[in-house]
């Protein structure tokens, strides 16, 4: 009777980490452990104990907090001495192998961070359910000056992507960026500002910058209107993009859809049930509100297709 007892209380206990880590987000590896079982409770209570915790083997939310913010630390601690350029990003504290040779985490040298108070802190808490990524434009010169002028306006975005293509992640994915316009937007979404001054009348500055001439966008249409020339991403920016949304893809499970019009093709308006409705895909700033038009002229269908494809 004894022995059927603490088998009942071992399952309750291992039930309860499988829920925990089904709503909070971690897994058994992140106490060093591969399956949710006795082990597993015994690794908790050990790692408890040395943080002077209850140690009771559960990962409740208390002890999930701590582990959360442990786990945020480190990779800053990493940072020292790493190389400059990573092979990840980070959603809740884990890393996500991305398929690109040109990415700087907050935490890495020369790396660009949020500044505290421009974002929804997420930090020690379930995880986030994202269902959309947002693609902006900076009409910036570089990423270095669109994280400058965030910060200035008390504003975030989790990711950049500079002229050369280097991606820049600037806070865990985990916490939610002030980027597409409102609360609601804001809290189910990942964005990324793809660096561009999208005025023809800055061609020549880049020209002299060394990173040569950007195409020049003609034929976009957005809210039903037809825009004036204006400048496009290099080619270097659409490869960065096409990795970087394959990287999110799984980190997330966001689909490989876009807002499409009648003919099927990428949607030039905005879209009510994107912001307000269960879309769950990628998008343009413009599909969210009237008062945006960026990124006016991208076909995300196109490449959607050719980031799934690669």
């Amino acid at each position: 009777m004894v022995f059927l007892v603490k088998t009942i209380y071992s399952m309750d206990k291992n039930f309860y980490n499988q829920a925990s880590a089904a709503k909070m987000g971690w897994d058994p590896t992140w106490f060093g452990e591969k399956y949710f079982d006795d082990k597993l409770v015994r690794a908790i209570k050990k790692w408890q104990r040395f943080r002077q915790l209850g140690a009771d083997g559960l990962c409740g939310p208390m002890t999930f907090r701590r582990l959360w913010t442990e786990r945020q630390a480190k990779l800053a601690e990493n940072a020292v001495g790493a190389p400059f350029y990573s092979h990840h990003i980070v959603n809740n504290g884990q890393l996500v192998p991305i398929a690109w040779d040109k990415v700087v985490l907050w935490t890495d040298q020369g790396g660009l961070a949020a500044r505290e108070g421009t974002y929804y802190s997420y930090a020690g808490r379930s995880q986030r359910k994202i269902r959309y990524f947002v693609n902006h434009w900076d009409v910036c010169l570089s990423s270095q000056m669109c994280a400058t002028v965030l910060d200035k306006r008390g504003i975030s975005v989790h990711f950049l992507i500079d002229n050369d293509g280097t991606i820049y992640q600037t806070l865990d994915m985990q916490h939610a960026a002030w980027h597409a316009g409102s609360s609601r937007s804001n809290r189910a979404s990942v964005g990324v500002e793809i660096t561009n001054a999208y005025y023809p009348k800055y061609q020549d500055t880049y020209v002299e910058k060394g990173f040569g001439k950007r195409p020049v966008v003609e034929d976009a249409w957005v809210h039903g209107s037809k825009l004036d020339p204006f400048l496009g991403f290099y080619p270097k920016q659409m490869e960065a993009l096409k990795a970087l949304w394959t990287a999110i893809h799984a980190a997330t499970g966001i689909p490989y859809e876009t807002p499409l019009n009648q003919h099927g093709e990428t949607s030039t308006v905005y879209e009510q049930n994107v912001a307000y409705g269960d879309f769950s895909g990628f998008v343009s700033h413009y599909h969210l509100t009237k008062r945006k038009i960026d990124c006016a002229g991208l076909d995300l269908k196109k490449l959607l297709k050719e980031a799934k494809d690669d």
